[in-house]
């Protein structure tokens, strides 16, 4: 009887590491991909049109007053009065990013008359602005995953420090109640600056956004190791903790203060990200836990919402592409994540309890 059993664990093991894996290679084919050079934005006529915007300060009908400024930001021949909005000097959309974008546009708008496809443009598809932002749609649902981790942790919260029985000093059963209380900290600074830089992409915006989604599979890889090995000495959890804390703050030092070298952060992030994967789902393949199953479809479903980041197409209409929409599968699979920690709690402290007992 018990062979069979151990015989499903098995290959339900092997499926999700299969799984994982080959997600795993995939992505690293499409984001090696991602970080060749663009040569598009070295066409003569899209450096003709920008060079030109820079010396007239014009598109076709669309001109710039910032196109126009001097040295000490005045506006040539012009009164004080009528220099650039402050809106738009915080965004920093200067004459070089607004010429680009609507050069961009203007090639755009030729090749979609010839009946060519989206190309391109230093690196990034041509997104429309919608009120100054960049990314829209980004945007908007990076802040719906700041709002679904806000509303997980605020729940798990609610539920471990006012519904569940507490231990005689007032604190919790739950022995990683301070971690996960971390871990939402870290999710939700990581969201928004993921919606800062998808408003403005600069140099600042980029390396908040890429350091802290460091941070943030760091510590979550902290967290995978020391549930899933049960790890609840406080010694036992520095001495695992240390080496991965001094490797993240290592690795975002050096994106910030050396070089932000797009290639290493990427195979930084994925081996951090593939090793918790793998750890929670080997866990849940040999664990008795109640809402294993959520694990399971957490898992499956982020190696599975990969292939948004694969399949990398032109933003329709300018505003949705696939990495909006890969911002829009972490929504559901956030709640559901949310939803194991406060069972995994409630599995844990009815634990303890009886064993007091």
């Amino acid at each position: 009887m018990a062979a069979p059993i151990i015989l499903s664990i098995k290959l339900m093991i092997y499926s999700g590491v299969y799984q994982i894996c080959w997600s795993a290679e995939l992505l690293v084919f499409a984001l090696s991909c991602k970080l060749m050079p663009s040569t598009i934005s070295n066409l003569p006529v899209c450096r003709a049109c920008v060079e030109k915007c820079e010396k007239s300060g014009c598109v076709g009908d669309n001109c710039f007053q910032h196109c126009n400024f001097s040295s000490d930001e005045k506006l040539i021949n012009s009164p004080w009065y009528l220099q650039e909005p402050l809106y738009q000097r915080w965004k920093q959309w200067d004459c070089l990013s607004d010429c680009r974008y609507h050069c961009m546009l203007a090639r755009e708008g030729e090749r979609e008359k010839l009946g060519d496809r989206p190309v391109k443009y230093h690196g990034k598809w041509p997104f429309r602005r919608v009120f100054g932002i960049q990314e829209p749609v980004s945007v908007a649902l990076s802040a719906l995953n700041l709002a679904m981790q806000f509303h997980g942790w605020v729940s798990f919260f609610i539920l471990v420090n006012y519904k569940l029985p507490l231990r005689p000093d007032r604190k919790t059963y739950y022995e990683y109640t301070g971690l996960w209380h971390i871990y939402a900290i870290f999710s939700m600074n990581t969201w928004f600056w993921s919606a800062v830089f998808h408003t403005r992409d600069v140099d600042l915006t980029e390396k908040l956004d890429y350091s802290s989604m460091v941070a943030l599979l760091g510590f979550s890889l902290i967290l995978a190791v020391l549930r899933s090995f049960n790890v609840r000495d406080e010694a036992a959890r520095v001495m695992v903790s240390a080496p991965l804390i001094a490797l993240v703050t290592t690795h975002i030092l050096y994106l910030n203060f050396y070089q932000l070298d797009y290639g290493l952060n990427m195979k930084v992030c994925l081996a951090m990200g593939i090793a918790q994967l793998l750890l929670w789902a080997i866990w849940a393949g040999v664990t008795c836990h109640p809402s294993r199953w959520k694990l399971w479809v957490v898992v499956i479903g982020g190696g599975l919402a990969m292939l948004l980041e694969i399949y990398d197409f032109p933003p329709y209409r300018g505003l949705v592409d696939a990495h909006a929409l890969w911002h829009a599968t972490t929504i559901p699979l956030t709640y559901l994540w949310w939803s194991f920690v406060r069972d995994d709690s409630e599995f844990r402290t009815s634990t303890l309890i009886k064993k007091a007992k």
